[in-house]
C-alpha cells in the first residue's frame, strides 16, 4: 500500500475513534477495539490472522500490567476511604505552613495524587484549601488552582497512578518503573513552576463563586496517622530502588536475588498494599475491607480493559505492516521525536476529555521499545531511557488541555469556587501552559540524552 494512503487511513481511523468517543459517547473500550478491527481490515491484515492478533494484543498487555494497576488503585482507595489522603495533606500543610498557602496546596496535591485519582483527590483535599484560605487571609481561587495543578501533574506523570503505570507497561518498562517514577517526579515538579505563578497572578483577578460543601473532611480523617498514610507510597519506591541497586552492584547472590524479587513492581506494590493493613486497623475499618476491595476493582476494571483494548490496537499496527511504512518514509516523524506521541495524546485528550484514555491509547500505538516491529523502534526509541521519555511526552500530551469535556474540569470549578465561565481562562489555560512546559523540557532532555 502506498505510504500516503496508509497514513491517511490511519489518520481517518483515529479521527473516527475520537468522534465515536467524544460525539456519540461510545465507551472507549469499544471505540478502541472497533478502531483496531477497522484498521486491520483497511490495512490488509489477512482475515485468518485477525482473531490471533486481537487475542495476543489483548492478553499480552493485560497480563503484564493488570496486577500493577489493581494494586495501585487499591492503595489509592485505602488512602481515600481511611482519610489517609487528608492526613497526607494535613502533614504537608503543617510543614509548609500558612505563610506559603499556595505552595502548600500545590505540594499537597502533588503528593496526594500519586496514589489517588485527581478527581477524588480534589474533592477530598479542597476543604483544607478553604480552611487555609480563611486562616491565612488568602484568596481562595489561587489556592484551588494550585491544588488542581499539583494533583494533575502527578496524575499524568507518576506511577502507580493507573495512566502512567499502564503506559510504562505498554512500552516495555515494567521492569524499569523506578526510572519512570524518577523522571515523572522531576518533570511534574518542573511543570508546576509556571503553574504556581499563573495561579497567583490570574487567580487573584477571578472572583470566587460559592464552592461545593466540605464533605469528606471529617474529624476521624483528620486524626488518621500521616506516617501510616505515607508508608504505602514510600515503601514500593524504596523496594524498587533496592532492586535496581542489586542489579547494578556486586552483592552476594542470595541477597541480590531477594532484592531483585522484592523490587519487581508487582511484588513491591503487593507489599505496599499489605502495608495498608495497619492503617485500616488504626481507623477500625478492617470490617470494610471487602467493600474497599470491591470499589477498587470497579475503578481498576475499566482502566485494565481500555489498556488491553489499546494493546489490540498496537498489535494491529504491527501486524498490518504500518510500522514498516513509517520506517521507510518516516523521516518527518523522526524529526518530531518525542513531540509526536505528545501531539497524539494531546489530540486525544482535548477531543474526549480523559487523560487516562489518552495515555493508554497513545502508548498502545507506540508499542514496546524492545520490539523491532513497533512504532517506538521506527521512531528510534530503542532504549529504556528513550522509552521513559516517551511515557513522559505522552503524559504531557494527556494534560493538554482540560476543558468542558473533562470531568476534572468540572470538579475543580465546582468544588474550587470558580465560576464555569472562568474555567477556560484559569483551568484550561493553566493546563495548556503546564503541558507545553513539560514537553519543552522533555524534548530538551531527549535531545541531550538520546
Amino acid at each position: 500500500m502506498p505510504t500516503i494512503s496508509a497514513l491517511l487511513l490511519f489518520a481517518a481511523a483515529i479521527i473516527l475513534m475520537v468522534i465515536a468517543i467524544a460525539r456519540f459517547k461510545v465507551h472507549p473500550f469499544l471505540a478502541i477495539l472497533g478502531t483496531a478491527l477497522l484498521l486491520a481490515l483497511l490495512l490488509g491484515v489477512p482475515f485468518a490472522d485477525i482473531p490471533d492478533v486481537i487475542g495476543k494484543g489483548f492478553g499480552g498487555v493485560s497480563s503484564g500490567i493488570a496486577l500493577v494497576i489493581i494494586f495501585g488503585t487499591f492503595i489509592g482507595s485505602v488512602l481515600e476511604y481511611t482519610g489517609g489522603a487528608v492526613a497526607l495533606a494535613r502533614a504537608v500543610e503543617r510543614v509548609v505552613g500558612k505563610r506559603h498557602p499556595r505552595l502548600a496546596m500545590m505540594l499537597i496535591g502533588w503528593i496526594v495524587s500519586i496514589p489517588v485519582f485527581c478527581d477524588s483527590g480534589f474533592v477530598l483535599v479542597s476543604p483544607i484549601g478553604k480552611s487555609l484560605a480563611r486562616r491565612s487571609g488568602s484568596s481562595l481561587v489561587p489556592l484551588m488552582l494550585a491544588l488542581a495543578a499539583g494533583l494533575f501533574a502527578s496524575h499524568v506523570f507518576i506511577p502507580p497512578t493507573p495512566g502512567p503505570v499502564a503506559a510504562a507497561g505498554m512500552v516495555g518498562l515494567e521492569d524499569h518503573l523506578l526510572l519512570v517514577i524518577g523522571l515523572g517526579a522531576v518533570i511534574s515538579l518542573l511543570s508546576l513552576i509556571p503553574a504556581y505563578f499563573f495561579a497567583g497572578r490570574v487567580g487573584r483577578h477571578v472572583q470566587a463563586a460559592e464552592p461545593a460543601g466540605e464533605a469528606l473532611a471529617s474529624e476521624d480523617e483528620r486524626h488518621c496517622s500521616a506516617a501510616l498514610a505515607f508508608l504505602p507510597i514510600i515503601l514500593p519506591i524504596v523496594l524498587m530502588a533496592m532492586g535496581s541497586v542489586a542489579a547494578l552492584t556486586d552483592l552476594p547472590q542470595a541477597l541480590a536475588t531477594a532484592l531483585t524479587f522484592l523490587g519487581k513492581p508487582v511484588i513491591a506494590l503487593m507489599i505496599a498494599l499489605l502495608s495498608c493493613l495497619p492503617l485500616l486497623m488504626r481507623q477500625k475499618m478492617i470490617g470494610q475491607f471487602y467493600d474497599i476491595t470491591q470499589a477498587s476493582l470497579k475503578t481498576a476494571g475499566p482502566i485494565i480493559f481500555i489498556t488491553a483494548a489499546g494493546g489490540v490496537l498496537g498489535a494491529v499496527v504491527v501486524a498490518s505492516g504500518f510500522v514498516d511504512i513509517i520506517k521507510e518514509s518516516g523521516q518527518a516523524l523522526k524529526t518530531l521525536g518525542v513531540v509526536f506521541p505528545f501531539l497524539i495524546a494531546a489530540i486525544l485528550k482535548s477531543a474526549q476529555g480523559s487523560s487516562t484514555v489518552a495515555i493508554t491509547t497513545t502508548a498502545s500505538m507506540m508499542g514496546m521499545f524492545s520490539d523491532s516491529g513497533s512504532m517506538m523502534s521506527a521512531l528510534g526509541f530503542t532504549s529504556p531511557l528513550a522509552a521513559a521519555l516517551v511515557v513522559m511526552a505522552i503524559g504531557a500530551g494527556a494534560m493538554t488541555v482540560s476543558h468542558a469535556n473533562d470531568s476534572y474540569f468540572w470538579v475543580v470549578t465546582g468544588f474550587g469556587g470558580i465560576k464555569a465561565r472562568d474555567g477556560y481562562r484559569t483551568m484550561t489555560l493553566m493546563t495548556l501552559i503546564m503541558g507545553l512546559t513539560a514537553i519543552a523540557i522533555i524534548a530538551l532532555a531527549a535531545a541531550l540524552l538520546i
